[in-house]
């Protein structure tokens, strides 16, 4: 297969003057358009929709988050639907509930004036029998998640045998939440003769397997550089002792009092325990993560559209579908398991055009992450340390005065008052009113701060606590440790498990720190990991019979964890992976364990 490949510098080239009217869209889509308050399609567009108006040729789009990706295919989408049926035309698949909601949103939008156009939204954690009549009275559009998309299919539910398009949006967060084989199974169900959009940020080689699987010499359009990261975002870390880092994220937000922002932390129990104490110490924040229910993930979000909370404190895989254009700060608590991920993270700031800042706490051991990011992303990181005690209250103060200055006085109403304050206030200079109001807000800060340290890490301080925490991440391949022990897990990359997702699920389950794991290996029909035996007990008890994706996890003790063994009848291992499973976890191929290993 050969990819036309059209890469674009969209600063440099792409018409900043044309409108939707350019693109050859019609008249009712346009005017949906415009109902929305766009005027000018972004580069992603421009480029996209007058080839898929045109051609009926596959395509694959890559592009950061928040250029307008969504538009880019569902315009096109829309346009060409101008009857009823009683079975879908097009199919949008994407990772998570909310960027289903997202999506189904926006194209309802496009579709306002096309009657012939009815958009369903098809996820799980929603009645699925209100889902199956809605799909029975007839849809031209469906939008998906793949698991609740598969059960349909399963259920003979849904007809997908007239698609005509099936778009794949955010295609390499799918394939890294594990949904490889329910997209072969989904793809597999719609017919051959149909045009495949395939929509991403970045291009990993499982993204490119589907184009080669699925796609007949699709035209690929990338704006800026495959992987590159938005330009319009600085990207800052920070280096911190590990017991510094809530006290760090603090110092963060009370430096930037007109933040709105997202969190991001690695784990459920991390990302709730974080929200937690910010809402305990009065700060406006709430969690996002895969322990909420529906009805509370929408009120969550609503919130935060509605800015009546500053902080979202989320999930990777909960974030996604996030698309709110005016977020000032991505904070990473954490930085991700998947370096890969931190451009999903970033690219929730700087949207339509905007700038942000994406800051990064790291512990002294972490810096080789910001190396492997910059790679990624194309950009430079800039090093930066945590604010003073001293700078933070010159801030906080000067927004604290900022407001009072911008408050807008009803004289009416306050005007039966005056009098009497200013009897009370009597005897008081001007400078002594300002100081005691000023104070009445401002001590709380003054008091908090007078005897904070400094918080940034040093070279010197690569010891201590930092030491016990990091000790996987410097490990030696051939060097056993005494004091780790070796599990089998009863999945592996067939299953559509990768290193995250398999810590993912141990460290929700138990509440233990990732940096408590130690080397994980990941084979075709298994896995193994190391973990303190300290937390032998702990994991047997509550990581074994474990869900993911819908596949119980067993977990068992290894007997030789030198050699991979399991305590009770390693045959089974064995015999799956046609090889001899040592330390180094080598099947046939010799190499598979070296790259799945988390560093």
């Amino acid at each position: 297969m050969i990819l036309l490949r059209m890469s674009y510098l969209c600063t440099q080239i792409l018409n900043k003057s044309m409108t939707f009217n350019d693109l050859g869209l019609r008249s009712q889509v346009v005017k949906a358009v415009t109902d929305m308050g766009f005027e000018q399609p972004t580069p992603i567009q421009q480029e996209a929709i007058p080839h898929l108006l045109k051609s009926k040729s596959d395509f694959v789009g890559l592009a950061q988050t928040g250029t307008g990706k969504t538009a880019a295919f569902g315009l096109p989408l829309v346009n060409r639907i101008t009857e009823s049926r009683k079975y879908p035309t097009g199919l949008i698949i994407c990772p998570t509930r909310e960027l289903c909601l997202q999506i189904a949103k926006d194209v309802q939008n496009y579709s306002k004036y096309e009657k012939a156009s009815t958009v369903e939204a098809v996820y799980g954690g929603a009645d699925i029998q209100r889902q199956i009549k809605n799909i029975k009275r007839g849809v031209s559009i469906i939008v998906a998640t793949p698991g609740r998309l598969v059960d349909l299919i399963k259920r003979k539910a849904i007809q997908l045998n007239e698609v005509e398009v099936v778009v794949l949006d955010e295609a390499d967060e799918m394939l890294n939440m594990g949904f490889k084989e329910d997209l072969d199974f989904i793809l597999s169900a719609t017919p051959e003769e149909k045009s495949t959009w395939l929509f991403s940020a970045t291009m990993p080689k499982e993204v490119a397997r589907i184009g080669k699987t699925y796609m007949t010499d699709p035209l690929e359009v990338s704006i800026g550089n495959k992987n590159e990261g938005n330009a319009n975002i600085d990207h800052i870390y920070f280096s911190v002792k590990e017991r510094d880092r809530y006290a760090a994220l603090k110092r963060l937000i009370d430096f930037n009092p007109k933040i709105f922002g997202l969190v991001f932390c690695r784990t459920r129990r991390e990302t709730q325990q974080v929200a937690e104490k910010l809402g305990k110490e009065g700060y406006s924040a709430e969690a996002l993560h895969g322990d909420l229910s529906q009805a509370q993930r929408d009120r969550v979000m609503n919130l935060f559209r509605n800015r009546s909370i500053q902080l979202l404190v989320a999930t990777d895989v909960a974030a996604r579908g996030i698309d709110v254009d005016d977020i000032t700060h991505v904070i990473n608590y954490n930085l991700p398991d998947e370096v890969e991920n931190y451009t999903h993270r970033s690219g929730r700031t700087a949207r339509a055009g905007n700038t942000g800042e994406s800051l990064v706490l790291i512990n002294t051991r972490e810096k080789y992450k910001i190396n492997q990011i910059e790679k990624i992303i194309g950009q430079k990181f800039t090093a930066a340390e945590i604010p003073g005690p001293e700078a933070i209250c010159a801030v906080q103060l000067e927004s604290m005065i900022d407001k009072v200055k911008a408050t807008k006085v009803n004289e009416e109403e306050i005007a039966p008052f005056i009098p009497h304050i200013l009897a009370d206030l009597e005897g008081l200079s001007k400078e002594e009113v300002i100081k005691k109001f000023v104070s009445a807000e401002f001590n709380r800060f003054l008091d908090y701060y007078k005897k904070a340290g400094d918080l940034n890490a040093k070279a010197s301080d690569r010891g201590g606590d930092d030491r016990g925490r990091d000790r996987g991440r410097r490990r030696d391949r051939g060097r056993t440790d005494e004091n780790k022990q070796r599990f089998f897990v009863s999945l592996g990359e067939k299953d559509g498990l990768n290193p995250g997702g398999l810590l993912r699920v141990i460290c929700d389950a138990t509440g233990l720190k990732s940096d408590t794991i130690g080397r994980i290996d990941i084979m075709p029909a298994f896995s193994f990991f190391d973990a303190d035996k300290a937390d032998t007990d702990k994991i047997l008890a509550q990581v074994h019979g474990a869900d993911f994706e819908g596949k119980s996890m067993n977990i068992e003790k290894t007997a030789d964890k030198s050699k991979g063994g399991r305590s009770r009848g390693g045959s089974r291992g064995g015999s799956r992976s046609g090889g001899d499973r040592r330390s180094g976890g080598r099947g046939r191929s010799g190499s598979r364990s070296g790259s799945s290993r988390r560093r």
